[in-house]
């Protein structure tokens, strides 16, 4: 039976691409592609006793800020989530958005949120873009949808915007056979418009294709990186600075917000020549390798063997640095040290309990905390308050424009 539909107006964004208003009941009730303002039909989909989540159905009385998106497969592809509307009304949201969740998550009254930084392209700006394959083998993205019609999978896309032109030009010329055993096929640019093919699964079998001249192919299986074609790497610039970077190893997509990111570090950390960084979730040393030669010591903490093989590279020229090559949350209890600053990029997840409560044992003067999820931030700055610190302010970084995620970096002071 196809439930009801309701008319409601909406209030206000909500974390995760959706506006939210309230039903006749009082339940707040959560929509994507909807803009505060508006007055729509929708479908409920999912509910539970305090909220509920629908389906748009119908824009009755629209915002003047929708606009028409760019893509043909938004709202069906789970890829972006805001091309309704312009830029600078993207950014507005997301500062809103970030200081509600601090607000209502962390319990911080008029948290020091600074103005977004935008990204200097707000399409084809991504370095790094992955798709799933369908049964038939061709392109595509995780299918939108919150437990509705059309069912959960993978949709095929003829288009996207988002990845920079190198990765634009190629994606689309890439065939495979249908059933090919590939959990994802992703297709990285590094510097020198240097392309990069990774093929990622759960069989050890490599995949037989026929490859294009010039483009590193990489087969990603159980850990191990299998090199089909090329290098197992590739090379990534940042303010000046080369980076190795591994088919298996995390890097920032938007190659240009990374720099701003690394300047206002810079910028924001009290430095001197005998200061010790802690760097926790330090990657391939992105932002290590521009703090290390300002300071006296730098010891970094990374999980992954392949991340941790190129940080040794890009930073190889320093006798001040040192790696713990382990899980946060192991390393940080054991350490008989004293940092001065610590500095964490944590996945989506926020930190571990193990790991925050070592740093409020390790009390260094300044924590700066890089984030990509604004609620996990929330919870963890609560946790870091109760603790001792204070939140002194809390830039955001537009890394994803179209899309509702937020990168921010919070200073933290004693």
């Amino acid at each position: 039976m196809t439930p009801e539909p309701y008319t409601v107006t909406l209030e206000k964004f909500a974390y995760g691409g959706e506006a939210m208003g309230r039903l006749e009941d009082g339940r707040a009730v959560f929509v994507p592609y909807a803009l505060p303002g508006e007055r729509v039909r929708i479908r409920l989909a999912v509910e539970k006793r305090g909220y509920a989540r629908a389906e748009l159905l119908e824009v009755l009385d629209a915002s003047p800020e929708r606009i028409q998106p760019k893509c043909p497969h938004f709202r069906t592809c789970g890829g972006c989530h805001y091309q309704h509307m312009p830029y600078d009304a993207q950014l507005r949201a997301k500062e809103g958005i970030l200081r509600d969740q601090l607000t209502r998550i962390g319990k911080i009254e008029n948290p020091p949120v600074k103005p977004v930084v935008p990204s200097p392209q707000a399409w084809n700006y991504r370095n790094h873009i992955q798709f799933h394959l369908t049964e038939d083998g061709k392109l595509g993205f995780a299918r939108a949808g919150v437990g509705l019609s059309p069912s959960p999978g993978i949709v095929p896309v003829t288009e996207c915007h988002l990845p920079e032109a190198a990765l634009d030009a190629l994606w689309p010329q890439l065939e495979f056979d249908p059933g090919t055993n590939l959990t994802r096929v992703s297709l990285r640019l590094g510097a020198d418009d240097d392309l990069m093919l990774v093929l990622a699964s759960d069989d050890p079998q490599t995949p037989e294709m026929t490859l294009e001249a010039g483009i590193s192919v990489v087969h990603l299986t159980g850990g191990d990186a299998v090199v089909m074609a090329g290098d197992d790497h590739l090379v990534m610039q940042v303010g000046g600075r080369s980076f190795r970077v591994s088919a298996g190893s995390f890097f920032q997509v938007n190659t240009a917000m990374a720099g701003k990111m690394v300047t206002h570090l810079l910028e924001s950390l009290p430095l001197t020549p005998r200061s010790v960084l802690l760097d926790v979730y330090c990657g391939v040393g992105l932002f290590s390798a521009f703090l290390a030669p300002r300071i006296g010591r730098v010891v970094g903490v990374e999980s992954s063997p392949s991340a941790s093989d190129d940080f040794v590279v890009n930073l190889d020229e320093f006798d001040n640095v040192e790696l713990y090559q382990a899980a946060a949350g192991d390393v940080l209890p054991a350490l008989d040290m004293k940092p001065d600053v610590i500095l964490v990029d944590p996945p989506r997840a926020g930190l571990d309990r193990r790991v925050l409560d070592a740093i409020l044992a390790l009390k260094p003067g300044t924590l700066a905390y890089v984030s990509c999820d604004p609620s996990t931030l929330a919870r963890d700055a609560a946790r870091l308050i109760k603790g001792g610190y204070q939140l002194k302010q809390v830039t955001p970084f537009d890394l994803f424009p179209q899309t509702y995620h937020i990168e921010s970096v919070s200073l933290f002071a004693i």
